[in-house]
């Protein structure tokens, strides 16, 4: 995919790794400052730019999304019954700490914490968007100082044994 997308200017190209589900700024952010040779403030500021625009788009329109498909589908309902059912066993930290837990989850950076997902559990356990977004952005940002210090320390290290 990033073949695909080699014609764009860098820093879009950044913007649109860190869009992408799973990937996120946990990608971007090594790819802009080990291939891309691009600082560490810039790598951030565009991963983080990029991260932002799906938390936006998907904490607007979830829930629009959710009722349309449960008119159209039948089933839809029954899933989305079993989806929160699911999520309430599952996001308790989240559930019990509201944003905080929210912010906590989203600035972890390991796999599946990210602000796809984030967004996703915010919507399914029925956190205030706002609030949901607010949080989902802090978290965004601490995760990504924290993957741009860890890529930092490893390319120095790197280039001091290469």
């Amino acid at each position: 995919m990033i073949e695909l997308l080699k014609g764009l200017p860098r820093e879009l190209l950044v913007v649109v790794i860190a869009t992408l589900p799973v990937v996120e700024l946990r990608g971007s952010i090594p790819y802009a400052m080990g291939v891309l040779n691009m600082g560490s403030w810039q790598a951030l500021g565009w991963s983080v730019l990029g991260n932002a625009i799906p938390a936006l788009i998907l904490l607007h329109f979830l829930g629009p999304m959710q009722r349309f498909l449960e008119k159209r589908l039948p089933v839809a309902q029954s899933w989305f019954t079993w989806l929160y059912g699911r999520s309430n066993e599952r996001g308790q930290l989240i559930s019990k700490y509201g944003p905080l837990g929210l912010f906590l989850f989203v600035a972890m950076p390991a796999p599946g914490t990210g602000a796809w997902t984030g967004c996703i559990v915010a919507f399914l356990l029925g956190l205030c968007p706002k609030k949901a977004l607010a949080a989902v952005l802090a978290g965004v940002l601490l995760a990504g100082v924290i993957v741009t210090l860890a890529v930092s320390g490893t390319l120095a290290a790197f280039r001091h044994f290469v």
